[in-house]
């Protein structure tokens, strides 16, 4: 790993703090697991809908062929 000042002209104090910063979120980042990935959710699943009857024709059959896109 390569750290260049680009600006200023940090002590040595200042670099060692920087680093010290660097240094700890990389081994924080590595040793943190990695999220398992998500299945996808039932709520959005299409089938939920489609395994259900449709509504029988009517004059309300229209507020409940409600499908969520």
């Amino acid at each position: 790993m390569t750290i260049k000042v680009v600006r200023g002209n940090p002590t040595p104090e200042e670099l060692a703090a920087a680093l010290a910063v660097v240094r700890a979120r990389a081994a924080a980042a590595a040793a943190a697991p990695e999220p398992a990935p998500r299945g996808r959710d039932a709520w959005a699943d299409p089938s939920r809908i489609a395994a259900h009857r449709l509504p029988q024709p009517g004059p309300a059959s229209w507020a409940r062929t409600f499908w969520p896109g």
